[in-house]
């Protein structure tokens, strides 16, 4: 399916209403997995022509995602990765353990930026940062759709090696992600060690449900379950 290209049209947005002369353009991938981390890239491009072909990574072929991310590892002026791991996310809650590894990859980069620009709708990250929300910014905007690639590309490079000694969850093809492979692997050996133990699939496994972590909410507020896939995906 044709597609537009990514602009810089935030970005000089950015510039010429704030002064904000570093812009890094965020994008995380692994939400909705099962197991494995969180992952951030927070991505610095400038204004030059992006590489042909960038886009949202979710629209690119693993083969084209692969070269491109090899492509933007050298043409980016600048990026980071930032993780937060099962554990961090079951104690902390999505959301903010997606903040903490945005202000990591954030906070790894080598100048720090004057304005982010974060895929979606919520500015998941607040203070001190200087947020512009773009729904899908990984589709419009180049800093962003660069993070994007880079992002999905090292996780998915990073599951890969976890599932080196759990062959049986896929991890290589799913990376962590909900797929028969993995409800069938769960199903005969409960979770490994990489295994988001808060997340609602284990609702649906009555010989490991006695894993599952339950965090108490100070406030007594509800959970966040958004983003989580239970069997009946």
């Amino acid at each position: 399916m044709p597609y537009e290209p990514p602009t810089h049209a935030v970005e000089r947005s950015l510039r010429a209403t704030t002064g904000a002369k570093v812009i890094a353009g965020v994008d995380e991938v692994g939400r909705g997995a099962w197991a494995g981390p969180v992952t951030v890239c927070a991505a610095v491009t400038g204004l030059r022509r992006p590489p042909e072909g960038l886009t949202d990574s979710k629209l690119l072929t693993v083969k084209r995602r692969t070269a491109l991310a090899g492509i933007l590892a050298e043409w980016v002026t600048s990026y980071a990765l930032g993780h937060a791991s099962p554990e961090e996310i079951d104690q902390l809650g999505m959301t903010a353990a997606q903040r903490l590894a945005a202000c990591r990859a954030l906070e790894a980069l080598p100048v720090r930026p004057d304005a982010v620009i974060l895929d979606g709708k919520h500015d998941y990250l607040g203070l001190p940062w200087r947020v512009r929300t773009v729904i899908k910014g990984d589709q419009s905007c180049v800093s962003v759709a660069a993070a994007s690639v880079l992002a999905k590309v090292q996780r998915d490079k990073m599951m890969a090696e976890l599932g080196v000694d759990h062959a049986d969850f896929g991890f290589a093809a799913n990376a962590g992600y909900p797929s028969p492979v993995h409800r069938a692997a769960l199903e005969m050996r409960g979770p490994t060690p990489y295994h988001r133990l808060s997340w609602a699939y284990l609702d649906a496994l009555p010989q490991w449900r006695h894993l599952k972590k339950v965090r108490s909410w100070a406030d007594e507020t509800v959970p966040e379950i958004e983003g989580q896939l239970g069997f009946d995906f």
